[in-house]
């Protein structure tokens, strides 16, 4: 079993480190700094901030990282030739840099009502917690700004993005905060939608930015696609999808009791036509999200309650392999 090591004499292994549970727990949430030092967030695509930093993006220029020698173009900064290259090869070469620039990181995390649930280690409001938790402590580690917004049932609070650690502990202790609101996993009539939380990120977050939107995307409509396609066009978008196993398929046999909070109703899972109507409701509601992010040209995660979920974002995120691998 994999270890994280905090000091010279201890170590948390993963399995410790999960989330587990209906409820967060703040000492859980603070100790996944450690399993984040495996965790790199890169750039996906070109910047379009203005700010220095230490994140590498594809804007190309005077900087401080080397990154090509090519054929002098018409219009190339005369004091970048490369002159022994030049005089080699007999052709006019110049020296490229790749700039170094900040990239601010802004965490969206799901905390309402139908994120109260779990069949298996957790709730699905815990892992989106932990997950969120996970973000912030790898941005803070790659000296980037780290902010971001939780949402609940009725409204919302944001972190402004900041270097420091303040900023992470910030956005978890409201991420504490709003789990620990939850007692039903029924939404009322009237309720935030992500559409309007996703128009407050374009408003709150900065252009270049790195947006995590972590939620279960079960009121995701055109609307949200309309929201994501302008917060797109000046940030670089990954969405996570939390879910439960219980929600993609019923168990093959047995008697099951389900309630909208007020009446109780039973329905046997011995009949296969159920439980295939099921699954298949499960899977259109994905196979169209997964439709709408790759139109978005956005990478899509979705990661199960049943996941080991520090194992599956070292292979999505860790050092070496980047942020551009979709997993669906």
């Amino acid at each position: 079993m994999s270890s994280v090591v905090i000091d010279s004499t201890t170590a948390l292994t993963a399995d410790e480190l999960q989330a587990r549970g209906p409820y967060t727990e703040m000492a859980a949430l603070l100790k996944l700094r450690f399993a984040a030092r495996d965790l790199q967030l890169t750039m996906q695509r070109d910047s379009r901030a203005s700010l220095t930093g230490s994140a590498r993006t594809r804007f190309r220029g005077r900087g401080m990282e080397f990154e090509e020698v090519r054929v002098y173009h018409p219009g190339d900064d005369i004091r970048t030739i490369d002159w022994r290259v030049t005089a080699r090869t007999q052709v006019p070469h110049t020296k490229v840099f790749r700039e170094e620039r900040e990239r601010p990181t802004f965490i969206a995390a799901d905390q309402r009502a139908n994120l109260f649930f779990g069949s298996e280690r957790c709730f699905k409001s815990v892992l989106c917690a932990h997950l969120a938790s996970l973000l912030a402590w790898a941005s803070l580690n790659n000296n980037d700004r780290v902010g971001g917004l939780v949402f609940g049932n009725d409204d919302h609070r944001d972190v402004r993005p900041r270097r420091a650690k303040h900023a992470a502990l910030e956005l978890i202790q409201r991420l504490d905060e709003y789990n620990h609101k939850l007692s039903s996993p029924l939404l009322r009539e009237r309720h935030l939608s992500l559409a309007t939380v996703i128009q407050d990120i374009r408003r709150i977050a900065r252009p270049g930015s790195a947006v995590y939107l972590i939620s279960d995307f079960q009121d995701f409509d055109e609307e949200c696609r309309e929201q994501l396609y302008l917060l797109a066009r000046h940030t670089d978008v990954i969405l996570l999808l939390v879910s439960d196993p219980l929600e993609q398929a019923l168990p093959a046999t047995g008697l099951l009791t389900v309630s909208d909070g007020r009446e109780r109703l039973q329905i046997s899972a011995d009949d296969p036509r159920l439980r295939e109507d099921f699954h298949s409701r499960y899977e259109q509601r994905f196979e169209r999200l997964k439709r709408q992010a790759q139109g978005l040209k956005m990478p899509l995660y979705a990661i199960s309650t049943a996941d080991d979920e520090i194992t599956l974002m070292r292979q999505l995120f860790g050092r070496g392999n980047g942020a551009g691998r979709k997993r669906s």
